[in-house]
């Protein structure tokens, strides 16, 4: 299993549409957090739409049952999470894994070095949708998040050989997820 470069996530956008919209090189350098085609991976952008948790009506989090009522809905060019807390947003890019790829979504060090985490997620082998994001704020400060800028960067592994089962096989509960997916059972 190799991880891929920039020549072949360009070739898969353009040819078989792995990623839309894409952004065919790196954005944003000292103007924005930046976004777009990278060596080794693509750093997607997260959206102006955001749910940000809070605890007035839940005195623990299951992921069972977690209740849409836990969060507020909100809508802007920044989003501002609370101290110790965390919002749900979604990617603006659309992904279309291959059969025979894993790709894997890890946090940008920009925000990481403000003690913003984003959770490591893999896109599965035939997975497609928007990418719902777990946006932690670590700190004892309020923490902004800027939309349809970049906020983390997925990097793609490709296999020697296609899996048996696919997460589109198994028909996978957040196969062709639009907007921001709460947790499914």
């Amino acid at each position: 299993m190799t991880i891929k470069s920039d020549k072949w996530i360009r070739k898969m956008a353009q040819e078989q549409g792995m990623i839309e919209p894409f952004v065919d090189s790196n954005v944003g350098k000292g103007e924005a957090v930046s976004f777009g085609l990278s060596s080794y991976g693509y750093d997607l952008r997260v959206g102006d739409e955001f749910k940000i948790f809070h605890n007035a009506l839940m005195p623990v989090i299951d992921p069972k049952e977690i209740d849409a009522d836990s969060f507020v809905d909100y809508k802007g060019d920044v989003c501002i999470i609370p101290p110790n807390s965390f919002a749900l947003a979604t990617s603006v890019e659309y992904f279309r894994i291959p059969e025979n790829v894993l790709a894997v979504c890890v946090g940008k060090s920009t925000y990481a070095r403000c003690g913003i985490i984003t959770n490591v997620t893999p896109f599965e082998p035939g997975w497609e949708g928007h990418v719902t994001l777990e946006i932690s704020n670590t700190t004892p400060l309020p923490a902004k998040i800027y939309a349809n800028e970049g906020l983390c960067q997925v990097l793609f592994f490709e296999s020697d050989e296609a899996c048996e089962v696919s997460y589109r096989a198994k028909q996978g509960k957040y196969q062709n997820q639009r907007g921001i997916t709460l947790p499914r059972i």
